[in-house]
């Protein structure tokens, strides 16, 4: 019987992307870091503001994460004076998110941090491959069915 072949890390498709968006996360985490924010954070901001989304479930299907840590990152903003939650509608258990102030202005800063770590990618690809890129990953994330506990 023969020994199964070696399993070479750096030529694994899993660890290439990994490295890659370690990479990636790295150049946003350090400067939301600097102004308070992390990454899911910046991420709700986006669902509340630029989408319009209030339900926390919407937020968490729209971010890519489970409930329970939507939840969590939403209280942790509220106190943060990032968000405010109201009751919403005939439903008094429902909580509308919607932006502060504060949040609005956390959100004016990230946006050219984003802007800027999304360009070093975009640099570096062709605009074919970059379409390829992304349809490559949609399928990707398509053959899971359930959110990620965090990003």
């Amino acid at each position: 019987m023969s020994a199964p072949a070696k399993y070479r890390l750096h030529q694994s498709i899993g660890y290439q992307m990994s490295v890659t968006s370690r990479l990636q996360e790295r150049r946003l985490d350090e400067n939301l870091k600097a102004i308070g924010l992390t990454r899911i954070y910046w991420c709700i901001l986006l669902a509340v503001d630029n989408e319009q989304l209030v339900h926390p479930s919407d937020i968490a299907e729209f971010v890519g994460i489970d409930r329970t840590a939507t939840s969590r990152a939403l209280r942790g903003m509220e106190n943060a004076g990032m968000i405010a939650r109201q009751a919403g509608g005939n439903d008094r258990r429902m909580r509308a998110v919607e932006m502060t102030e504060h949040g609005i202005g956390l959100l004016k800063q990230a946006t050219p941090f984003a802007n800027s770590s999304n360009a070093v990618i975009q640099k570096a690809l062709t605009a074919g491959e970059l379409i390829g890129l992304r349809q490559v990953l949609a399928k990707l994330r398509d053959i899971e069915d359930k959110p990620l506990p965090r990003l």
